[in-house]
């Protein structure tokens, strides 16, 4: 009695330990099995997509966010802040290599890549368009937004008609008119697919009798043209530069005033606007959004001075453009106000 005794005792006491141990290898399993889930849920949530301004790849941010130098709503990008290794050049020639004032020819244009010319460089559509052409002369008093057209050699080419050719500046072709000799700069904005947006300044000579050098010293926020008026109101009633300004575009018509809601679209959106600095040739393209029937723009100038602007909208098919010299001030950065001036809108 006493050694069955002794065996039950023994049983239970290795049933007991056996009991324990799996116990404690659940425990650990479990243990495991949580670390494993947190270690996933840690990988899901750093996998998470990155927003960047589709014009300005540098600026990034959340979804909802918003361009503070153009304006434009943040996009999915994961490539932003990256460099998937590859430069990118765009190649100009012309022909004749010699443009001049008043005769016909052709500019080309054709993306590469830095060390693999050979590559052909597919782009994304942008806009409605592959390239964004901004020609201006050298003094900004000469403006014009032309989009160069695709070839089987791999060029985007524009087409320079000669000056006895009829020719409406914003009409949608591949063509341009040089009717002075001079200096000009070509402001080439694109994105190859897979890349980083592109901004690239090519300097242009066309041969041939110039006109007198325009130099723009006094602000002018009132811009007339083709019966249209468009009036810029900052905020604040003064541009500032290290921060954030928002300003109105207030449209109206011999009088009236207009919503801008039922303009045209262009380029896939209500109105564009070019803004270039007078002396370095800094490039800023804004785009508004409609804010009680007006254009509401915002963007950061980043040194005081002159700049030139070109505001573009669309009514029964035809381009406008409006033209501006904006005087901007010394201002000073503040963190805090820049903040809440991101969300003031």
């Amino acid at each position: 009695m006493k050694t069955i005794l002794n065996v039950a005792v023994v049983t239970a006491g290795i049933s007991t330990a056996l009991l324990l141990s799996s116990c404690g290898n659940e425990a650990k399993n479990e243990g495991k099995n949580n670390e494993s889930n947190e270690h996933s849920d840690s990988t899901a949530h750093s996998g998470e997509h990155t927003y960047a301004c589709p014009m300005h790849t540098e600026v990034i941010g959340k979804e909802t966010d918003k361009c503070p130098k153009c304006g434009m709503k943040l996009e999915h990008n994961d490539n932003a802040g990256k460099d998937n290794g590859k430069t990118y050049v765009m190649q100009f020639s012309s022909t004749p290599a010699q443009l001049e004032a008043g005769k016909e020819g052709m500019m080309s244009f054709t993306p590469k890549i830095k060390e693999n010319e050979n590559e052909q460089v597919p782009l994304d559509v942008h806009h409605e368009k592959k390239i964004h052409l901004i020609i201006v002369s050298n003094d900004l008093s000469y403006f014009e937004h032309i989009h160069p057209e695709f070839n089987s050699k791999g060029n985007y080419d524009i087409k320079i008609l000669a000056k006895d050719k009829d020719f409406t500046a914003g009409n949608g072709k591949n063509e341009t008119k040089f009717e002075h000799g001079g200096e000009y700069i070509a402001f080439a904005d694109y994105n190859p697919t897979g890349g980083n947006h592109q901004l690239e300044k090519i300097n242009l000579k066309v041969d041939g009798k110039t006109k007198p050098v325009v130099n723009y010293t006094k602000e002018n926020r009132v811009s007339n043209v083709d019966g249209y008026k468009v009036e810029l109101v900052p905020d604040d009633g003064v541009f500032l530069s290290g921060k954030g300004i928002h300003f109105d575009g207030k449209l109206s018509e011999n009088g009236k005033v207009i919503d801008a809601n039922t303009l045209e679209n262009y380029l896939g959106a209500k109105a564009h606007m070019v803004v270039i600095g007078a002396e370095d040739k800094s490039y800023l393209h804004v785009h508004p959004e409609i804010e009680n029937g007006n254009f509401h723009l915002h963007t950061t100038f980043d040194k005081p001075g002159i700049y030139r602007g070109w505001l573009q909208f669309q009514t029964n098919g035809k381009v406008h453009t409006a033209e501006f010299t904006l005087k901007v001030e010394e201002g000073k950065a503040d963190s805090s106000e820049k903040h809440s001036d991101e969300h003031k809108h």
